[in-house]
């Protein structure tokens, strides 16, 4: 027998091995993954919580909002 012959020979026995156990295993009933509560929606919050304390609100690229009063005379926003 050659390399390769035994090798062929190895594999088939695990490969028939394997079928041997999942045979003899019981099949586990299906579980569903848990579904987790809907997220209140973000957006919507930081607007109302903008319309109650009268901030500028203006926002930068990555979504922070401006901590200063509504119509502030400073040329920069502070962000948070």
């Amino acid at each position: 027998m050659s390399k390769m012959d035994n090798l062929r020979a190895m594999r088939e026995a695990r490969y028939a091995e394997a079928q041997k156990r999942a045979a003899a295993a019981p099949a586990r009933p299906a579980v569903k993954a848990p579904v987790a509560p809907p997220a209140p929606a973000r957006k919507a919050t930081v607007e109302a919580d903008l319309a109650t304390d009268d901030l500028c609100g203006h926002r930068n690229i990555s979504g922070r909002t401006c901590t200063r009063e509504k119509g502030h005379a400073a040329k920069t926003h502070r962000y948070s």
